[in-house]
């Protein structure tokens, strides 16, 4: 599938170092309807364009939020057995050095120092 690189009239160009210092104004502009160019050496290097016109493009589904919140909390049920629920208390307890110590005995490696 071929690409356009034809510009609508609402499209504007800035420079990446006037995007980097003006970014909440190419966020206005696009806000209202334009698609920003960001450019390097006069060539475009990327674009940024509303949520909308991007999920056009890539036909996004919308998210399903009460879909994925009810998929999450069979997910947590599921975790909740005993020995499953056990372990986790435990691993949250540990903290990050004693998970690493414990990933180092379990894989049969010395942990190395940090200091």
């Amino acid at each position: 599938m071929a690409t356009s690189r034809a510009r609508r009239p609402r499209d504007e160009s800035v420079t990446s170092t006037e995007a980097q210092n003006n970014f909440g104004e190419v966020l206005a502009r696009v806000s209202r309807g334009s698609r920003v160019f960001i450019t390097r050496y006069q060539r475009p290097e990327a674009v940024v364009l509303s949520m909308a016109e991007y999920e056009a493009l890539v036909g996004v589904e919308p998210v399903n939020l009460a879909a994925l919140e009810q998929e999450f909390d069979e997910l947590f049920e599921r975790m909740q057995v005993p020995g499953q629920k056990a372990g986790a208390d435990k691993l949250f307890e540990m903290g990050s050095k004693g998970i690493g110590e414990a990933f180092s005995r379990a894989s049969g490696r010395k942990r190395r120092s940090t200091r």
